[in-house]
């Protein structure tokens, strides 16, 4: 279970504080849209619940525990064994192979390449680009991409996934595809995405407005 109490953040100090002091719990096995205008913290908010950024005021709770806290190397690890991402872009190197992207995380993890193989294989054909494992992102669509891109933030088996407007550069069809995935994985883990997509907004279990 994810959860933020009386968080907000600044950039630097004077700044402007995001969220308000914002205290809200992620439903477990849900797919939550954060949204608002642009600047009011989208993005930053994942990187908080992430654990990429600590925030300025209140806490981020896992399964109970407070964790924003945490040392530099526990709140690596806590990303590495439970919190998979999904970026805009895909963010997929460019010089590997499909295969290779999706299994990046689990080596990092400390899984064992055959282990994180198999995993892997199986996440692409789950999505539909099992086809794709040896090609290169160069070699593959914008869609096809962000499955990819979601395959390999599940190949931890993790308890949260964060997606940052990842249907942002698609169309409708890419959207809707990349969004079905998206719920697929939320039948497992609490997916949180940040949008500006009424697509997306449409079809979240609820909806976090900034």
């Amino acid at each position: 279970m994810l959860a933020v109490k009386d968080l907000a953040f600044t950039y630097r100090r004077g700044g402007e504080e995001l969220f308000d002091g914002l205290s809200h719990t992620f439903a477990p096995g849900a797919l939550t849209a954060v949204t608002g205008p642009s600047g009011r913290g989208k993005s930053t908010l994942l990187y908080v619940l992430g654990l990429m950024l600590q925030p300025t005021r209140g806490v981020v709770e896992v399964n109970g525990a407070p964790v924003s806290s945490l040392p530099d190397s526990s709140r690596a690890s806590l990303r590495a064994h439970q919190i998979g991402f999904v970026f805009q872009d895909a963010a997929l190197d460019p010089s590997r192979s499909v295969l290779d992207a999706v299994v990046e995380p689990a080596l990092y993890a400390g899984v064992r390449r055959s282990t994180a193989s198999t995993r892997a294989r199986e996440l692409l054909a789950a999505l539909g680009v099992e086809d794709r494992v040896d090609h290169r992102p160069g070699e593959i669509s914008g869609g096809q991409a962000q499955r990819v891109a979601v395959a390999r933030a599940l190949v931890n088996a993790p308890t949260i996934v964060l997606a940052d407007e990842p249907t942002g550069n698609l169309d409708r069809a890419n959207a809707a595809t990349v969004l079905q995935a998206l719920r697929w994985a939320a039948a497992e883990t609490s997916v949180v995405i940040a949008t500006h997509d009424p697509f997306v907004l449409e079809h979240a279990d609820e909806v976090v407005a900034l």
